[in-house]
């Protein structure tokens, strides 16, 4: 069975991650998100996946390549060019990138399933496809029932009793919302989809090729299902996914390493002396990381491989990237730290370099750090990533 995977975007509501690694590649645990959907593919038989790529092509594919080690087959499809050596994404948008794929040759020859790459899910594909045969249906989005007080976060399905699609609702307030089914970006297509899509533009299918089909009055049906479905679209949304499988909340995420205690996971040869450091669980520390003595680790908190949490230095419901060095003192309560910005759990962004914090956050690999004058510390101190 054949399947498409959306990779091509820019990821730019999760900046500064998404600077250097495509939004598909993010690590949910040391494992890319998308890696989690080729998986589930895989296990409902979907063994030919066409990815579109663009922005940092080059991540998504050296790390895939053609999918053998992962048990199916796969394949990319570029959306951009070349502009004075230098590859520089174009996207088509979602609906015209499955358009490019298919006027290159008709790939889409039976039902195929289309995932976004950004999301966290469990669902039985298998069932969701009978039911979208079921119905004799063209398209069908699968549907999650969420709380009324949080439709205003999402897109809103709206059906009939039927399940035919009526209308959408992007984001509405809670006491417009006629529906508090949303849409999950799992859709089900048969091959005739495309003959509602145009050829060699920019065209999606949430805003454009859905209303289409509701004007044509087409068979379009929404399917409502139970599944887990951690939707990573923005920083908060990544740092709840971590939180989520750091409580084992998503059934098909593992926790990497050795468990040595309850919630308390480490990959290999981790530096720590146990009777000097104090760490409530769940927390996850990656190979090759020092902790020096005296740190806090309190969880749900993940610390990457190649990293150095300095003596006294406190690590409190945050996320830290690999080859990240925490200096002496610091307390980072509630923040994600990748490369040289620091993160809080809203999205906001401290570039610590610019800043002059690097003494405070650097990377592993770089010298260590002089002491800084006491400014600097001020400075800290109004940040909120504070040195003692």
């Amino acid at each position: 069975m054949k399947a498409m995977i959306l990779a091509a975007g820019k990821g730019t509501r999760v900046r500064p991650i998404t600077y250097t690694i495509p939004k598909p590649m993010m690590p949910i645990l040391q494992k890319p998100v998308m890696e989690f959907l080729v998986e589930l593919l895989r296990q409902h038989g979907f063994n030919e996946i066409m990815v579109n790529v663009s922005h940092l092509a080059n991540e998504i594919e050296s790390y895939f390549c053609d999918g053998q080690r992962f048990g199916v087959q796969i394949a990319y499809s570029f959306e951009g060019r070349i502009v004075d050596g230098e590859l520089v994404g174009e996207a088509l948008g979602s609906a015209g990138g499955m358009r490019r794929i298919q006027d290159f040759s008709p790939f889409f020859d039976d039902t195929f399933v289309v995932l976004c790459g950004d999301a966290l899910i469990d669902l039985d594909l298998t069932e969701a496809v009978r039911k979208h045969r079921e119905k004799g249906s063209i398209a069908t989005v699968i549907m999650k029932s969420v709380p009324r007080e949080e439709v205003s976060s999402y897109g809103v399905v709206v059906t009939d009793a039927e399940g035919r699609i009526q209308a959408f609702q992007e984001k509405p307030p809670v006491e417009e919302a006629l529906s508090t089914d949303i849409n999950t970006g799992i859709y089900i297509f048969e091959p005739e989809i495309f003959n509602y899509i145009p050829s060699g533009v920019e065209y999606d299918i949430g805003s454009q090729l859905f209303p289409k089909l509701v004007e044509k009055g087409a068979p379009f049906y929404g399917i409502s299902m139970e599944f887990e479905w951690v939707d990573i679209g923005k920083v908060p949304d990544y740092w709840q996914a971590i939180r989520d499988v750091m409580k084992g909340k998503v059934k098909n995420v593992q926790i990497p390493g050795h468990e040595i205690a309850p919630g308390i996971y480490t990959g290999l040869n981790v530096d720590i002396n146990w009777d000097k450091v104090h760490v409530e669980g769940p927390i996850y520390i990656g190979g090759m990381t020092r902790v020096e003595d005296g740190a806090t680790i309190i969880g749900p908190s993940m610390i990457g491989p190649n990293c150095h949490i300095c003596r006294n230095a406190t690590v409190d419901n945050s996320v830290i990237f690999q080859y990240s060095r925490l200096g002496e003192g610091v307390r980072l309560v509630d923040k994600l730290v990748f490369g040289r910005h620091c993160v809080d759990k809203t999205g906001a962004a401290i570039d610590v370099q610019a800043a002059a914090l690097d003494w405070l956050i650097t990377d592993t690999r770089h010298d260590l750090p002089a002491v800084p004058p006491d400014e600097h510390r001020a400075i800290a101190e109004l940040l909120s990533i504070n040195g003692q």
